[in-house]
């Protein structure tokens, strides 16, 4: 009878023996199986590094720095651009590829306005990120021809780096005093024979434009002119004509 019951006792320790270890084993399991849960990465872009640090600390995941840029819409510092994307799935201690929003002001070289038409010049303005300012006009017989460039005031030679976003002002031609003069046919024309054609019609030469590799042949010619060439049609003399080359 005694011996019955030590072997009892002993299945019934052995049994409680075997439970704790499925327990504990279960209890690891599942330990390690939340530790590989994906997470979804949160939107990074636009946040200082201080914000970004907080949250991938608190998600337990890494960052990398890969680059700096420059947008202007962006506080200096934030991040630009993630990768992953935002609403990734992620693991634990994945890194985070990130694009800083650098600390310094984008720059631009100012470009040569003179005797460009205003809308030309305009166009260029923006296209490089600067501002067009006041226009002031000044009698001169060429017409919306840009006789000065101005920033805070000041003549502005070409080549000066200026800080992204400056306001530059225009001085502008009114075309008071020109005679009327016709406008030429420069349509087919190389770029010596058109500019002695305008110049001989009492007009000015004002913007080149070549079309891609245009530029670099001898064998480009006018392509179409601004203002355009209709018979019968005049402007003031001294006016801008602007030309659009391309090889034909």
């Amino acid at each position: 009878m005694r011996f019955i019951k030590s072997v009892l006792l002993n299945l019934f320790l052995v049994a409680i023996a075997i439970y704790l270890l499925v327990w504990i084993a279960a209890q690891a399991l599942s330990l390690y199986t939340r530790h590989g849960q994906s997470l979804t990465l949160p939107n990074l872009k636009g946040l200082k590094m201080e914000e970004v640090e907080q949250i991938l600390l608190e998600k337990k995941l890494r960052y990398v720095i890969t680059d700096t840029v420059f947008v202007d819409k962006l506080p200096k510092l934030a991040v630009a651009e993630q990768n992953p994307v935002p609403n990734s799935k992620v693991k634990e201690g994945r890194i985070i590829y990130l694009s800083i929003n650098s600390d310094a002001s984008a720059t631009v070289i100012m470009p040569n306005l003179i005797n460009s038409s205003l809308r030309y010049a305009e166009s260029v303005l923006n296209g490089m990120g600067l501002k067009l300012g006041a226009v002031t006009y000044k009698p001169d017989i060429a017409q919306n021809a840009v006789l000065d460039q101005l920033w805070n005031g000041q003549s502005l030679q070409p080549g000066v780096k200026l800080t992204k976003g400056s306001t530059i002002d225009l001085l502008v031609g009114d075309g008071s005093g020109g005679a009327l003069v016709s406008i030429p046919n420069l349509t087919g024309l190389n770029v010596q024979d058109a500019t002695k054609l305008i110049e001989s019609s009492l007009l000015t030469l004002g913007t080149i434009v070549y079309d891609g590799p245009a530029k670099d042949s001898l064998r480009a010619v006018v392509k179409r002119q601004n203002p355009p060439f209709k018979e019968g049609e005049t402007m003031r003399s001294g006016e801008i004509v602007d030309l659009f080359m391309a090889i034909p």
